[in-house]
């Protein structure tokens, strides 16, 4: 699917041909649509296709007609049937000498604010900025999504606390996954971003500068939390998991003494109960009471031992 839009009259305008200063935004575009494009803005076809795959990793790359590529990590949100995942795709930015083309696999939300207009100034002509702008948005909502991950860690801790089932600790595991994908997008994320800030692969304006250093900083900021997000939640996740297999000890504890109880007037009772003569003191209540007593002061020595609590 290919959208194109315009900025006319300071506002995002979705455009039916391919003008000038318009942006070309690409959503797992057919083989008719790669080739279109690439005849008609004379764009490497691997520059198109670089988005495509998922396992792409962030880089920049320059053609020789000045024709700039970036491909970034962007988070996404992939709903499941019992909790809300995250993990990154890939998307590449492409830099003509009149244009600016993105590149996605699916649709994702953070692009669909720029094309919706819910993104103030941004202006298709201006290309650098325009850029420096989807990169401010991608570091900003990795920001929103770990604080989403923190919330949901938390909650799920407190149903630990009750429940100290299997299942909270696989949704933990969950959130442990999309934090590594993360924090391995936001690294090459940062080398992409700290490649720009030398000036070689697009050209730097004065007043861009300060953005693309606010993007920097975003990003180094999401990297922290995603570190520290992970170490507190593989600390809590060991943590519960010692408790779960310190609780089984405890049951295996009580079950065990109390077999202890429950075997000492059996015991008597295979004694006793052989079809034999000549067993001393073969009187029923005596015998009763015997393994009664032996019963109660075993248990006693069992209750100071702490055999069960």
């Amino acid at each position: 699917m290919i959208k194109i839009y315009k900025t006319i009259d300071g506002k995002i305008e979705e455009i039916e041909s391919i003008e000038k200063n318009s942006w070309i935004d690409m959503v797992n575009p057919t083989e008719e649509e790669l080739r279109f494009i690439t005849e008609e803005l004379n764009v490497e076809p691997d520059f198109l296709r670089a988005a495509l795959d998922e396992e792409e990793i962030s880089r920049v790359e320059v053609e020789d007609n000045d024709h700039a590529l970036i491909t970034i990590d962007v988070p996404v949100v992939q709903k499941d049937t019992k909790m809300v995942l995250y993990t990154t795709i890939p998307v590449g930015i492409i830099q003509t000498e009149d244009n600016i083309i993105t590149v996605c696999l699916r649709g994702n939300t953070l692009i669909d604010d720029f094309a919706k207009g819910r993104i103030k100034n941004v202006f298709t002509n201006l290309r650098t900025r325009f850029i420096f702008q989807i990169l401010y948005r991608i570091a900003s909502r990795f920001l929103v999504y770990l604080r989403h991950i923190n919330r949901m860690s938390t909650d799920i801790e407190r149903e630990l606390h009750i429940s100290l089932k299997n299942n909270e600790l696989i949704q933990l595991l969950d959130l442990e996954k999309s934090l590594v994908f993360f924090s391995i997008s936001l690294k090459a994320n940062q080398a992409v971003v700290e490649k720009l800030q030398r000036g070689r692969i697009i050209k730097l304006y004065d007043e861009d500068k300060d953005l693309l250093e606010d993007v920097l900083v975003e990003v180094q900021q999401a990297i922290e939390m995603s570190n520290i997000y992970t170490n507190i939640l593989s600390g809590t996740m060991d943590a519960f998991a010692s408790i779960i297999s310190n609780n089984l000890n405890i049951v295996m504890k009580v079950l065990t003494s109390l077999t202890i109880l429950t075997a000492i007037p059996t015991m008597f009772a295979s004694f006793y109960g052989m079809n034999v003569s000549g067993i001393p003191l073969a009187n029923f209540g005596f015998v009763v009471g015997v393994a009664l007593v032996a019963t109660g002061v075993a248990a006693l020595v069992l209750f100071k031992n702490k055999m069960f609590s």
